[in-house]
């Protein structure tokens, strides 16, 4: 069994929890609220961030692109053609950078703002950068959120899924982080019919179900986030 250390609405560990949930594999939650950089967590990724993933015998094993390619590596071989992160050269070179754009580029321009103000602030003590969403912040990602959208529209349009024909590491990348902020109704699905039906998709799998399932006091999901069909 592994234990990852994560938090609900944080978009890479989202990712790995879909990872994980593809492969079948019994998964241990640990929520941490890094800003209180509890110094055990500390202890097991300096950086302070999540997701970290500990697996029996090896060491911590911290950060979103480590522990994906660490999977892959141990689990992958078995999946045969359900590999996520595909065996030739030109496939995996096409998942990782969708996989980069996704978890370095979407998440730097819109869901780590939008998770942060909307979210994680409203834990934070001022201190250490609590207090009030700054509404320029949000205003700025909102926009930001527009035109990833278009991207994923276009490339829903040109092929089966993100990255080519079968389900891989870039349509879990890029569902996690929309996931995480259409909670919040920060996703204007009306924009892209093609974007929209391909999350559909993806969200009907079963790894999805758990995420799904989290809910934040005082803070109601948006309706296309309950609804399946949305």
């Amino acid at each position: 069994m592994y234990t990852l250390h994560h938090h609900p609405f944080c978009p890479h560990s989202r990712f790995i929890r879909l990872i994980l949930g593809e492969h079948g594999l019994d998964l241990r939650l640990v929520e941490e609220r890094v800003w209180e950089r509890r110094e055990a967590f500390l202890a097991l990724n300096p950086a302070g961030t999540t997701p970290v993933l500990i697996a029996e015998g090896y060491p911590a094993i911290p950060g979103v692109g480590i522990i994906a390619e660490y999977l892959d590596e141990v689990h992958g071989p078995s999946a045969d053609e359900r590999r996520m992160l595909p065996v030739s050269m030109g496939e995996r070179i096409e998942v990782r950078r969708l996989m980069a754009w996704f978890n370095e580029k979407f998440f730097e321009e819109a869901s780590n703002p939008l998770v942060t103000e909307r979210i994680y602030k409203r834990f934070m003590a001022e201190e250490n950068g609590g207090g009030a969403p700054a509404a320029d912040v949000i205003r700025a990602a909102k926009v930001n959120v527009r035109y990833h959208l278009a991207y994923i529209g276009w490339l829903a349009q040109t092929r089966n899924f993100l990255a080519g024909d079968r389900l891989t590491y870039a349509d879990l990348a890029a569902a996690a982080h929309l996931s995480a902020i259409d909670y919040l109704g920060d996703v204007p699905w009306s924009e892209d019919d093609a974007a929209k039906a391909w999350y559909a998709r993806v969200k009907s799998r079963p790894s999805f179900r758990p995420l799904l399932s989290e809910w934040l006091a005082g803070v109601p999901a948006s309706q296309s986030y309950v609804d399946l069909d949305f």
